[in-house]
């Protein structure tokens, strides 16, 4: 358990907060390239930790991401027109560009050097395999761009990015993601030899409940294995999940030839986008798998009608205010949730459930936990170490220590699982994708 001072310290990520201070030393992913495709076109709120925002794409192609209100007297320039490389308040015509300088002023006399000592708050966009990423921090150069591989794979080779607003705060999110014992109650079947549920998927059948949680630490985060009998001629299945701070995960590979890095970005304190980035390393996409990447949750209603708050952006038709669409039928004779197994939305319905912050002291954590509980640790102290020394973790200038990859592998007993998988879970070393699949 935490305490509500450490627990505070982890969640909060609004502007002068540690943990808000420790997230802007990172390039951010924060909105699909598909969102803002035309130059001079409409804009797009954003609130991203904890800040109002807005952005557009300008005359030339360049996307600015700005403060939503101008500092003239504050009107929201969401309202303002998209033309001629910037964006004009609407109310008198205060001018910005990308860079947040004031290119005109209108409304003050033409010999006026005014506009010269205004500007709006502006952070740079990198538009980088359909995805916009920005940087946040205080640094006049930005840090090194993330080489993620599914950021480096030609643009061809990467699906459409999969979106999906949450309720609650991020860090919730992302321990869902550290936690590899809750896959088979969750997301499992009822029986090994059961349906799939109405059709839209296959479940899992765990017959291994409780892993045995290795956690390793690393200077980008940690690596750990989840191990599972497999059978009983000494089999055991190693399913390897990288944690990349500050929110990013890779969960253990399941499907042949995939590599893909997953945000939890908060959006603020009460909400958070999921961002799931997959790429391809045989071939170009196609137009069925980015179909089915764009939709998702079709089968549960899609997303539901988007509106001028930006945190109605991606929130699906099923939701808590709905119970998710739980069906009792099937959760009795199929799977054991009874939430359509669309995306991550039966775990959300898990995480947005224990309210938009959990206290952290009324939980009792047990030794499944071990990776949740080390990644706590880990953020608590560099958020720490930032703000008492401004000590920022190594991959914010080593963009190499990106290049790495999840795994998923079938050992025997008393292997070294991290011997085994060292190189395949190296995105430069040539070696195929390490990966069991999920379902049987």
């Amino acid at each position: 358990m935490l305490t509500s001072t450490d627990n505070e310290l982890l969640t909060k990520v609004g502007p002068g907060t540690p943990m808000g201070a420790l997230l802007r030393q990172f390039w951010t992913p924060f909105l699909p390239s598909r969102d803002l495709l035309e130059k001079d076109g409409v804009l797009k709120r954003v609130r991203l930790l904890g800040e109002d925002l807005v952005a557009f794409r300008d005359s030339n192609g360049e996307i600015g991401l700005v403060a939503e209100n101008c500092p003239h007297r504050g009107a929201s320039l969401f309202f303002g027109r998209n033309e001629f490389c910037g964006l004009a308040c609407n109310y008198h015509g205060w001018k910005f560009d990308i860079t947040g300088a004031c290119i005109d002023m209108p409304n003050e006399p033409a010999e006026s050097n005014f506009k010269d000592k205004v500007r709006v708050t502006a952070y740079p966009v990198r538009d980088v395999n359909r995805m916009l990423w920005t940087y946040m921090g205080p640094r006049e150069t930005p840090p090194p761009f993330p080489q993620f591989e599914v950021n480096t794979l030609p643009i061809d080779q990467v699906r459409e990015p999969h979106v999906m607003t949450e309720e609650c705060n991020w860090v919730q999110g992302l321990e869902g993601d550290l936690d590899s014992s809750h896959v088979f109650f969750v997301h499992g079947r009822i029986s090994p030899d059961g349906p799939a549920a109405d059709g839209l998927m296959r479940l899992p059948y765990g017959r291994d409940l409780a892993p045995t949680l290795d956690v390793v630490p690393t200077p980008y985060g940690a690596v750990y294995s989840a191990k599972r009998i497999n059978n009983d001629k000494g089999e055991r299945w190693h399913r390897i999940t990288q944690f990349i701070f500050p929110y990013f995960t890779m969960i253990a590979a399941s499907l042949a030839n995939t590599v893909m890095a997953r945000a939890w970005v908060p959006i603020d304190d009460d909400h958070h986008m999921l961002i799931s980035m997959r790429g391809k390393l045989d071939g170009s996409v196609t137009e069925e798998e980015q179909s089915r990447a764009l939709s998702t949750f079709a089968k549960a209603g899609g997303y539901a009608r988007e509106t001028p708050d930006p945190r109605s952006r991606y929130y699906t038709a099923a939701n808590r205010h709905n119970d998710y669409f739980i069906d009792y039928d099937v959760q009795k004779n199929i799977n054991k949730s009874g939430i359509p197994p669309l995306g991550n939305l039966q775990d959300r319905a898990m995480t947005e459930t224990m309210g938009r912050i959990y206290d952290r002291r009324k939980e009792h954590l047990g030794t499944s936990d071990r990776m949740i509980i080390f990644a706590r640790q880990q953020l608590m102290k560099l958020a720490r170490d930032y703000q008492e020394d401004g000590t920022v973790p190594d991959l914010v200038d080593d963009a190499k220590l990106y290049r790495i990859r999840s795994a998923s592998a079938l050992l025997q007993e008393g292997e070294d699982w991290q011997a085994a998988t060292e190189q395949a879970r190296d995105a430069d070393a040539g070696v195929p994708l390490a990966w069991v699949t999920l379902f049987d």
